[in-house]
């Protein structure tokens, strides 16, 4: 491969990332819409829409493996690839992630009102776009907010979380719960679970991004 395609591949590949995490932040961001209206038609869309995710998934992974094979990159050149490679993954794990949020509400709409599914939701979703600018734009800095961001959001989650236990704990010991109850707190838990993991991936995203930079692991552990 001569070295003018070279870069025009590497540079393509960039790009293909970026509009893939732009993808998958919409669907995440319609998910999260439709569990917070009860929308079952967005739902099911997003639902069906997981076969797409994966199939660009696996076309952009065999193009990373596809330029380490044939080219042997070094450098920040392998650096770029690799950590493509792994941004992949991550972005793949959001859209499953998106797929659980469609799925709880395709089969029993609404979400534990303890949830705030739109503020929780959305400042994930506003993480992912942010380690993935962070990727296109070569922005260090970025990346280590995307990591404070994710401090706020874990406390919000984790006083979401002791919130939905304890309003269980106490309707029990009133002997006001019962199967529904249970059902609705599991899925409450369940949900505020799948949002922190967006979460984390997004910094998993500006973890690999920062070392493709820099190589700086100061995200990476």
């Amino acid at each position: 491969m001569g070295r003018e395609r070279y870069r025009d591949r590497l540079a393509t590949l960039r790009t293909d990332i970026v509009l893939f995490g732009e993808l998958v932040v919409e669907r995440y961001e319609s998910a999260v819409a439709a569990a917070a209206n009860g929308d079952l038609r967005e739902a099911d869309r997003i639902v069906r829409g997981d076969d797409e995710i994966n199939r660009r998934y696996l076309e952009l992974e065999g193009d990373c493996i596809d330029l380490i094979a044939r080219n042997q990159p070094v450098a920040g050149d392998l650096r770029l690839i690799t950590a493509s490679f792994k941004i992949l993954t991550d972005l793949e794990r959001i859209g499953d992630l998106a797929t659980n949020l469609a799925e709880r509400t395709e089969y029993r709409s609404g979400v534990h009102p303890a949830v705030d599914i739109e503020s929780l939701g959305l400042a994930a979703g506003e993480m992912v776009d942010a380690a993935v600018d962070a990727y296109e734009d070569d922005d260090p800095a970025a990346c280590r907010s995307v990591a404070v961001d994710d401090d706020s959001l874990d406390s919000d989650c984790e006083a979401t979380t002791e919130r939905i236990i304890r309003e269980l704990l106490a309707e029990q010991t009133a002997g006001d719960s019962d199967g529904r109850t249970v059902d609705t707190a599991t899925r409450g838990l369940l949900t505020v679970r799948d949002i922190e993991r967006v979460g984390d991936h997004a910094v998993n995203i500006a973890a690999r991004t920062l070392y493709m930079l820099d190589t700086d692991d100061e995200l990476l552990y």
